[in-house]
């Protein structure tokens, strides 16, 4: 096709993620991607490049065409693409597995693969439910904090925040579960904050009315990605824990966008002291190649869940423990911890704060705030997406805003040089569109 025919053809026939099939956008045509950069074809049929401040959607860490994670995907292609995971195992998905074990928080020893994080997130849901269902205690609900995001499918769309979010549509269709206030904002309020405190006092009080009810408190932890890249305080997670601890729960950490370094810590969740009964894990795992997720959960989960009725967890994907995935979710670990990832992600975030701080002076901007290799300009406004992006690509800057956020997750090898780039784009965009 020519590039007139296939964007004609997109907009008439391809259906992009939270889009109108009557009125759809112009999608960039992407040529290639090498690095950090996009090499993009223009609605006119120029090509330029531009920096990818999304990392492609939180997973691309290390860029395009890395030479390492290339090799791993044709050394696997040339062994097999896939073979069912019923009955059958092989190196790759064991591989993974043990690397998983050894780099999650302790006891989390069983890994469930899965083919995204949504995915991961209902595996995890169901496991919750198994768990006290084989205990002799059923119980229905979950427990979770308002802004949250957990995915598309209809078990996380139900722990989303259903009031405002973008799962709202389907109110009345989905479980009704338990929803605490939003945290207030700040990693580093202090545990007398009056706002955290009262925070507290409410969560408790909500708790304890539905704890016989409540199977596992579900939370993305420090940082809430999807829901308004809202950061709050990590003793805001630790009562949740105690909370799960106190009254017979589970505590899932969704950590599909916040692990493997993106808000520093290996995972978010590391900053309070005690750990998760099951963690979900996506994006970042294959460094971007691939999709595959997978949920972990402690020997005591694993062991209740398996001693129902049912005899083991009620899931499986055909797409389940992909070789070719986890070949390249191996390789992608070894280049995590083989570099110095904490210092990559460091040199980032001070980059952030210091590019983002401008728009400080905007008046269309009501917050700025950075944590680990995320950046958020918060606008007083929805942002105006179209024009934004549109001025951000004329500053060679790949940007995807959203709500009233214009934000950046850029991978972490992004240099010094670039990420200024970068900084500069968000601040410069939002002031000529919005002021």
């Amino acid at each position: 096709m020519t590039p007139d025919e296939l964007i004609a053809y997109d907009r008439d026939h391809v259906w992009h993620p939270y889009s109108s099939a009557l009125t759809p956008g112009d999608a960039y045509v992407v040529e290639s991607a090498e690095g950090v950069r996009l090499r993009l074809r223009d609605p006119d049929g120029g090509i330029r490049e531009a920096i990818d401040a999304m990392s492609s959607w939180w997973c691309a860490v290390h860029g395009y065409r890395v030479p390492e994670l290339d090799a791993a995907a044709r050394d696997q292609l040339g062994r097999m693409a896939h073979v069912m995971f019923g009955g059958l195992t092989h190196e790759p998905a064991v591989g993974l597995a043990r690397r998983l074990v050894d780099l999650a928080p302790d006891g989390l020893e069983h890994v469930f693969l899965a083919d995204s994080g949504s995915v991961s997130v209902e595996v995890a849901m169901k496991a919750a439910l198994q768990f006290h269902l084989a205990a002799g205690r059923p119980r229905t609900r979950f427990f979770t904090v308002r802004g949250g995001y957990h995915g598309d499918t209809f078990s996380p769309m139900s722990v989303t925040d259903p009031v405002g979010g973008m799962h709202s549509l389907f109110r009345g269709l989905l479980p009704e579960h338990v929803f605490a206030p939003r945290p207030p904002a700040g990693d580093d309020l202090s545990e007398d904050d009056p706002a955290l405190l009262a925070w507290e006092q409410d969560t408790r009080v909500l708790f304890a009315e539905h704890a016989d009810d409540i199977a596992a408190v579900v939370v993305e932890p420090v940082l809430q990605g999807a829901g308004g890249m809202h950061v709050y305080p990590p003793r805001a997670l630790a009562v949740l824990h105690e909370l799960a601890r106190e009254h017979g729960a589970l505590v899932v950490h969704d950590e599909i966008a916040t692990g493997f370094h993106r808000t520093g810590p290996r995972w978010a969740g590391d900053r309070v002291a005690t750990t998760p009964d099951i963690l979900c894990v996506g994006k970042a795992l294959t460094g971007g190649y691939l999709t595959l997720a997978a949920m972990l959960c402690t020997r005591d989960v694993a062991e209740g869940v398996s001693r129902g009725e049912a005899g083991g967890l009620m899931h499986g994907p055909t797409f389940m423990g992909n070789p070719l995935a986890c070949a390249v979710a191996n390789a992608n670990l070894d280049l995590l911890t083989a570099r110095d990832t904490p210092g990559e992600v460091a040199r980032v975030e001070t980059a952030l704060r210091a590019g983002l701080a401008p728009a400080r002076d905007l008046a269309s901007v009501t917050d700025v705030r950075t944590l680990g290799a995320v950046g958020v300009l918060q606008l007083r406004e929805p942002v105006r997406v179209t024009e934004v992006t549109a001025a951000a690509l004329s500053r060679g800057v790949w940007v995807r805003p959203f709500r009233d956020l214009v934000y950046t997750m850029p991978p972490y090898v992004t240099s010094d040089d670039d990420l200024a780039t970068v900084t500069a784009a968000l601040v410069g965009a939002v002031a000529d569109v919005h002021g």
